[in-house]
């Protein structure tokens, strides 16, 4: 009776030590996935800062790209007006070269016309004043000259000659005085015409100079207002550039906040599969130290089997009922002794041996309780392979065969399930926790892929 009561308080001992462990690290758990959610969140925070960001600067962006456009747009405009203006200030400078030109001819012309004018004045002015002697000796010696020129005639047409000669000598002068002044005052008209036309040449050159003098102030401005404008573009091509290297960092920063985000929604899940892990853990030490006190306790009593068993973990499928007898433990052949000489056939007839133990969320274990993963992966690791934990991660392993190539221990992969081949159209499955571990059709739901490990 003693002994009996100190290995109560043993087992007492032991499971309340179990609850406060079980205890702290619940609490541990907790803490760090709240932790960890608490991270993740901060994580979208700065994630979603970032996108806010990005926008503001694609919008600067859009905004530097419109003002380099319209910037380009005037620099065109005014480079097409630079062009206009200074093909007509060529065509200006042309003409100043031109009226140059016509003015140097004219001034030659006009200083050649004075020339000739000034000697048709000399002429002139010579032929008058040896008229003027002519006529003054003429009036001076009267009819003396006449009367000496008749006496001294040696016959009448002699005196007839003499007579015309006189006559022809003052018409001679007169003509010659005429034809001078006629020469003097065309000469002079002529200068006069020149001239005329000189100041109107100057007055097309003033024009002109004033012209060309604006065509340089438009030119002048319109190469400024060019170069402020090419200085403005300049400025919009940079801000673009700039806010295009932003918008790559801000890329950048948001692809690398999207992974620490994926890493840590991955780390918070391990955390929650550990933790499942862990109470599923718990569970099974726990329903392993209720069945080992009754047990313990079947055994002071008498009343149990007194059989042996190759496998030290008991089946759970049977219900409780009014009874006090201890569920009846099944034997299970350890996955080294099953060697067909096919190996995906030895793991589909070893997983058949714990059909009807069940399901458990986040279990593992093929006595106990597991869930759909924990089961196929249990499996390939008795037979040394190492697998995902997961249903979805199961869907890349191996290598995918087809329906019509599947054979036994290839793994079926559906949905958010997983399951092992049996062949003929079959499956073995850890597939509710009403209905356990059992088998039945591949197709009893559409599958997804059939990888092929062994």
């Amino acid at each position: 009776m003693k002994r009996r009561t100190l290995i109560l308080t043993v087992i007492l001992s032991l499971t309340l030590s179990a609850v406060f462990s079980n205890s702290f690290y619940i609490r541990s758990y907790a803490d760090k996935i709240s932790e960890l959610e608490d991270e993740k969140e901060e994580i979208e925070k700065k994630k979603k800062e970032a996108a806010d960001e990005k926008k503001k600067e694609e919008a600067a962006l859009d905004d530097a790209n419109e003002m380099a456009s319209s910037l380009s747009d005037d620099m065109e405009s005014v480079g097409e007006e630079i062009e206009e203006v200074d093909e007509e200030l060529v065509a200006t400078i042309a003409a100043v070269e031109l009226v140059e030109e016509e003015i140097a001819d004219k001034e030659a012309e006009i200083e050649i016309t004075t020339q000739e004018y000034e000697e048709a004045l000399a002429n002139e002015q010579a032929q008058y004043e040896a008229m003027k002697l002519r006529i003054k000796f003429l009036y001076e010696k009267g009819d003396f000259t006449y009367m000496q020129m008749l006496l001294e005639a040696k016959s009448f047409s002699d005196l007839v000659n003499k007579a015309e000669y006189v006559e022809k000598l003052y018409e001679y002068d007169r003509r010659l005085l005429v034809e001078y002044q006629e020469a003097r005052v065309a000469t002079y008209e002529l200068k006069l015409r020149l001239e005329e036309e000189k100041d109107e040449l100057d007055a097309d050159m003033a024009e002109l100079e004033e012209e060309q003098n604006y065509l340089n102030e438009i030119l002048e401005s319109k190469k400024a207002q060019y170069d402020s404008y090419q200085a403005q573009y300049n400025n919009a091509v940079k801000e673009a550039e700039k806010y295009k290297k932003d918008i790559q960092k801000r890329n950048e920063e948001i692809r690398k906040l999207e992974k620490e985000s994926a890493d840590k929604a991955a780390e918070i899940e391990a955390e929650k599969a550990a933790e499942a892990a862990r109470k599923a853990e718990e569970a099974r030490k726990a329903e392993e130290a209720r069945r080992a006190e009754e047990e313990r306790r079947a055994q002071e009593e008498g009343r149990s089997s007194g059989e042996s068993y190759s496998y030290s973990e008991s089946s759970s499928s049977s219900s409780s009922s009014s009874s006090e007898e201890a569920p009846a433990q099944k034997s299970y052949r350890a996955s080294t002794s099953f060697n067909s000489g096919s190996k995906g056939r030895d793991v589909a007839d070893y997983a058949l041996q714990f059909v009807g133990n069940p399901y458990v969320p986040g279990g593992t274990s093929l006595v106990s309780g597991c869930d759909c993963s924990g089961f196929v992966m249990r499996v390939y690791k008795d037979f040394g392979y190492t697998l995902p934990r997961t249903s979805t991660s199961m869907r890349s392993v191996g290598s995918e065969v087809s329906y019509e190539d599947a054979r036994a221990g290839d793994i079926v992969c559906y949905a958010g399930h997983v399951a092992i081949y049996l062949g003929n159209g079959q499956i073995v499955h850890a597939s509710t926790q009403k209905t356990g571990i059992k088998t039945g059709s591949i197709f009893y739901k559409e599958f997804i892929t059939i990888r092929r490990v062994v």
